[in-house]
Order: C-alpha cells, then structure tokens, then sequence
C-alpha cells in the first residue's frame, strides 16, 4: 500500500462496500511498512476511521467468520508457514491468519518470496485469488467493479 500510495483506493473500495452494507475492518500487522505505525499514518491520511484499525491480536479471532480478506502487498506477515511449520525459517512469527478467512484476495506485483526468501502457501490455497499488479491500479479495479454491483 505504501510503495503504490494506495491508501486513498483502499478507503474508496471500503466506501463502496460500506454503502453495501459491508463491515470492513483494517487489520495492522505490527511490522507493516517501513516503520511501526507506518500503515496507521497512511490510513489516517485517508480518513480510515482509527476504531477500524486492528491489530493482529483483536482481528485473528474473527478470522473464520471473516467473508473476504483482501491482503495488499504482504507476504511473510500472512505466511500460514509461521504457525503451521515449526521448522519453519518464521516459525512462532505472528501472522494475520487470513488464510482462515472464508475468501482471500491478494494484491502482489507478483509471486516473488517475502523478505524471509520463503514461499507463502497462502497464494496456492482454494480460497485464494492472486491479483497481479500495481496495489492503486488494482484497488481501482477492484472499486470499479463494486461500483458496477
């Protein structure tokens, strides 16, 4: 979200879907960006409203109930191999577990590896979409599409 500048294109896309009666919420991993707080601040630029913001703790349990969740530009920080893989490079790191979300959207430039150089399992799961490209160019898409419901 932060290399793309897209925080503007996720609060558009919540918008639309809150006019649909959507519930979104934010869920912040504390290591997202390029320092703690950095997604808080971009947010906070775009008017995302603060008690929307979650923290991996509060959000991980309503996970399973979770319909969508829609993962812009991360990648260790929701690698299932964290908690799955004890033998895992990342084993123990705490992840948002969207791969227990009933449906999963990810925004990537590509399938590159994370910053560990693991693959992430979460991007060949069933449940999971791989939408390629730029996070703004791809939020628009995904907001034009809303909008066309």
């Amino acid at each position: 979200m932060a290399t793309a500048q897209a925080q503007n294109a996720v609060r558009e896309l919540a918008n639309l879907l809150e006019h649909r009666g959507v519930q979104v919420k934010y869920a912040i991993h504390p290591v997202a960006g390029r320092m703690p707080g950095h997604m808080n601040v971009l947010l906070a630029e775009a008017n995302v409203p603060y008690s929307q913001l979650y923290e991996l703790e509060q959000i991980n349990p309503e996970m399973p109930t979770t319909d969508v969740a829609v993962v812009i530009g991360a990648n260790d920080v929701v690698n299932p191999e964290a908690r799955d893989n004890p033998k895992s490079a990342i084993a123990g790191m705490p992840i948002i577990e969207v791969d227990k979300a009933k449906s999963v959207i990810v925004l990537k430039r590509g399938r590159g590896k994370g910053f560990s150089g693991l693959e992430n399992p979460l991007f060949f799961k069933p449940v999971t979409g791989l939408l390629f490209g730029d996070a703004k160019t791809s939020l628009n898409r995904l907001a034009s599409a809303v909008g066309e419901l």
